[in-house]
């Protein structure tokens, strides 16, 4: 029997392989496992069909899945989306629509982070601390005992260790960095859309 024909038995054991399959899809394409291959997919998940039935099936799902990721599809966006592929010659079965709303259930959250972290070139600020601390060495004696600003910033990215940038700052510095900040955040207002 073939994935696509009407017993219960082999429609649960289809729903079973298809998930797999997009589990194994997304391992490929979104969390960076070298260990999947496609044609370890198909030993382990469609052992009895054909070559050719396989790849149009992949094919099919990893369009499917980029589809969906890519437009990072809420539920009702992702209905409408598989209901329409439902409806089209050579499409996806219902079965496989309700393997797929599962999956992307289970899968959307961690599937965007994959997709945020891989579109990172330059190194991002993981934390922040700071504290206000008295100065205690300076080259200028009148400087000493005046507050200042302790800053570090924790920098990485991806997988890697991060690095820490240690800065400090007195009042003079501080004010001009609120005022940067404020002027940023009014930038950043005026150019997102206000619902």
């Amino acid at each position: 029997g073939q994935c696509g024909s009407g017993w219960d038995v082999m429609a649960e054991q289809c729903s079973k392989s298809l998930n797999g399959l997009l589990g194994g899809l997304a391992q490929i394409t979104y969390y960076q496992s070298p260990g999947i291959t496609e044609q370890m997919l198909k030993e382990q998940l469609y052992p009895d069909l054909p070559q050719q039935d396989f790849k149009i099936l992949h094919e099919k799902m990893v369009g499917i899945l980029r589809s969906i990721a890519s437009a990072d599809m809420d539920f009702n966006q992702l209905e409408a989306f598989l209901t329409a592929q439902t409806k089209k010659q050579k499409g996806i079965t219902l079965e496989q629509a309700e393997v797929l709303t599962k999956f992307w259930k289970t899968h959307k959250v961690k599937i965007r982070e994959s997709l945020i972290n891989q579109s990172k070139w330059e190194n991002c600020l993981r934390n922040i601390s700071w504290r206000v601390d008295l100065k205690s060495q300076s080259r200028h004696l009148d400087q000493i005992n005046t507050p200042v600003a302790i800053m570090e910033f924790e920098l990485g990215k991806n997988d890697q260790e991060s690095e820490f940038v240690c800065l400090e700052l007195e009042e003079t510095k501080v004010n001009q960095l609120l005022k940067k900040l404020t002027e940023i955040e009014e930038s950043i207002s005026e150019l997102s859309y206000t619902n």
